[in-house]
C-alpha cells in the first residue's frame, strides 16, 4: 500500500492513493489553513469508521442477516499536548434491517473490533475504545 502526498498551497495537501484515488487535506485557519478540506486527523477517524463499517456489513451479510443500512457516528478525544493523539473514541454503530438478529450484529461489531479493522485495533494502541449499537427495524 502506498500513498504520495503534494503540497497544494498554503496549508493545503493532495493526497493520491496507490489505488490512483485523490483526497485533499487542510488546516485550520489559526495554523495557516483556509479550511477547504478535512483535517488529516478528521480523514484518520474517518478512515477508523469507514473501516469498520465495512467489516460489519460484510460479516452481517456473510451471516445471511438482512441488513440494508450502517452508520457509525465516532466522537473522539484527543490529548491536550503534543502529540494530540487520540486517547477516546466512541463507535456509535445504527444497524438498519430487516429481522437482524441482536447477538448478530452484535459478534459482527465485537469480530471488526478485535480481530478484522486494521484502522481502529491500530488506534486502540492509544485510545480507549467503546463500542455501542442501535438495531433499527425496516420493512
Amino acid at each position: 500500500m502506498e500513498c504520495t502526498i503534494k503540497w497544494v498551497d498554503g496549508m493545503t495537501f493532495m493526497a493520491e492513493t496507490g489505488t490512483g484515488h485523490l483526497v485533499t487535506m487542510d488546516g485550520a485557519p489559526e495554523a495557516g489553513g483556509r479550511n477547504l478540506a478535512p483535517r488529516p486527523m478528521e480523514l484518520m477517524l474517518a478512515g477508523a469508521g469507514g473501516c469498520t463499517a465495512f467489516d460489519v456489513v460484510l460479516i452481517l451479510k456473510r451471516g445471511r442477516q438482512d441488513v440494508r443500512n450502517c452508520e457509525v457516528k465516532l466522537i473522539a478525544e484527543r490529548a491536550e499536548t503534543d502529540p494530540k493523539v487520540f486517547t477516546r473514541i466512541g463507535f456509535h454503530y445504527t444497524v438498519h434491517g430487516k429481522g437482524l438478529k441482536a447477538e448478530a450484529v452484535e459478534r459482527a461489531i465485537h469480530l471488526s473490533a478485535e480481530k478484522y479493522c486494521s484502522a481502529s485495533i491500530m488506534l486502540a494502541k492509544t485510545a480507549e475504545l467503546t463500542h455501542e449499537w442501535t438495531i433499527v427495524e425496516v420493512e
